[in-house]
């Protein structure tokens, strides 16, 4: 069964990389960033609101529940934001590799340090020298990656 998340993880990831071209090419047509972003979010909107209507997950949650959510839970829609914009300004700029390589490397050695210091709600997992090896494994990749 963990293979099948783990190859669900692997499906987005890379279609994370197709999305940022995709994105980026509705930019470069219409040339409004922002209006560009409004669009993405309809759509992926309207994605996540039909999925939970077809699987009858869609539901309303208790009012009391919202003050129980930690501060940090409410700005993951801001952090998407800063990433979409990201994308819509700078992935045809740069090229799909080197842009799709600096955010995993950088969500990589952000997530490792979330880890290490449990923070946003991640369980405390020490760093490691082999973490960081891969940390750094990581950046010669971009490296190579990124070389005109």
């Amino acid at each position: 069964m963990q293979w099948l998340l783990y190859g669900f993880v692997v499906v987005a990831g890379a279609l994370n990389a197709v999305q940022a071209g995709c994105n980026s090419s509705l930019n470069k047509v219409i040339e409004q960033p922002i209006a560009a972003a409004l669009m993405i979010l309809a759509v992926a909107f309207s994605g996540v609101f039909t999925l939970g209507i077809i699987s009858g997950q869609l539901g309303v949650p208790e009012m009391a529940s919202f003050h129980r959510v930690p501060w940090w839970g409410w700005i993951g829609g801001l952090l998407g934001a800063t990433f979409l914009m990201s994308m819509l300004l700078f992935a045809h700029r740069i090229g799909a590799g080197a842009f799709m390589g600096l955010s995993v490397t950088a969500a990589l050695i952000t997530s490792i340090a979330l880890d290490h210091f449990g923070l946003v709600g991640f369980k405390e997992h020490p760093v490691g020298w082999w973490r960081v090896l891969g940390c750094g494994l990581m950046i010669a990749g971009i490296g190579l990656v990124a070389r005109y």
